[in-house]
């Protein structure tokens, strides 16, 4: 009923300024001389109801299309939600540039959870970016949210997500004709700031200390989720100890491969070097800093979506010593930015 109500309020104008256009034109005496001025008068009748139409469709486009974005971004922010600016001692800061005009996020990921095993963190990235990309993106987040709490095992939780990715893809692409995937970075940070990832086809983080900004590179990363069965044994790797005060900055490759008019990438590493050399840190410090120099180097809407994620490590120091650190076997190579 109120869609009936809605295109009958739509089309009763249009159709009054027609018919009263109609009937000037056939009744009225002056509209059937053919001298000079009658002519005109007729023409500037017509003009009128013409610009009086476009200038009502126009306006009923317009609200129905800000009616439309309302609806997505409540749909978008209930999916991509913002963090929560503090999460058991860390403090968080995310924000997403999409790549596609109009929309609130696209196809990048993120969420951070507070759950009995640690701190846990995923970044994405879905193959393709926009609008395309959302229902890949709400099966991953989904998974990870119920998984993150469910599984004690960091390796469990990634093979839920990977079941979570068949799934999505067998009911949305039932005769496997698209190819789709996920890069995806798991990191879960304990109690006493050791932190513990799994990496699939994804960047692999900054640490920020100091004035220093070093990215933590743990040895090779499996496969992008989907393209290929995640391995028999997922042991975690060890990205070391997050101190008080420092900050990890996860962040999807559409930020380092942003170019500016000449083709020059985004110098990510020389900016969060500077980031963190201009005194104490905030993860929206980080994150603000990042974003503006982002949006300044490619000056316009990016090719591909970008996604920042930090986590400031805000707990007391007498806290952290409490921790009992979880031993692992691999130790993160880590290069300093320059």
């Amino acid at each position: 009923m109120i869609r009936v109500r809605g295109r009958v309020r739509w089309l009763g104008l249009p159709t009054v300024w027609g018919a009263a256009a109609v009937t000037y034109k056939l009744a009225c005496p002056l509209a059937q001389q053919n001298d000079l001025p009658a002519r005109i008068l007729t023409s500037a009748v017509f003009f009128a109801v013409g610009t009086g139409l476009i200038l009502h469709v126009r306006r009923s486009l317009t609200r129905e299309l800000r009616q439309l974005r309302r609806v997505a971004g409540a749909a978008q922010s209930a999916l991509l939600r913002p963090p929560p600016s503090r999460v058991d001692g860390l403090d968080v800061a995310a924000v997403q540039v999409a790549a596609e005009r109009g929309a609130a996020i696209g196809g990048d990921l993120y969420e951070v959870v507070a759950t009995e095993h640690g701190v846990r963190a995923v970044m994405g990235d879905v193959r393709g970016h926009g609008i395309g990309a959302f229902g890949t993106v709400a099966a991953v987040l989904g998974c990870f949210r119920e998984a993150a709490h469910d599984e004690k095992d960091l390796g469990d939780v990634l093979r839920r997500l990977e079941r979570a990715l068949e799934r999505h893809l067998r009911l949305e692409h039932p005769a496997g004709d698209i190819e789709e995937f996920v890069t995806l970075l798991l990191v879960e940070i304990r109690a006493d700031g050791e932190m513990l990832a799994l990496n699939c086809g994804h960047p692999w983080p900054y640490r920020l200390s100091g004035t220093r900004a070093e990215q933590l590179a743990a040895g090779d990363p499996h496969p992008p989720l989907g393209l290929f069965p995640l391995p028999p044994v997922l042991p975690t790797v060890g990205l070391g100890r997050l101190e008080p005060d420092d900050a990890l900055f996860l962040f999807t490759d559409g930020a380092q491969d942003a170019r500016d008019a000449r083709g020059a990438f985004f110098p990510l590493a020389t900016a969060l070097t500077g980031a963190a050399a201009d005194g104490p840190l905030s993860a929206q410090g980080v994150v603000g800093r990042i974003s503006t120099a982002l949006r300044h180097h490619i000056r316009g809407t990016p090719p591909d979506d970008i996604a920042l994620l930090v986590l400031r490590n805000g707990r007391p120091a007498h806290l952290e010593a409490r921790g009992t650190a979880r031993p692992t076997t691999t130790h993160p190579r880590t290069t300093t930015a320059p």
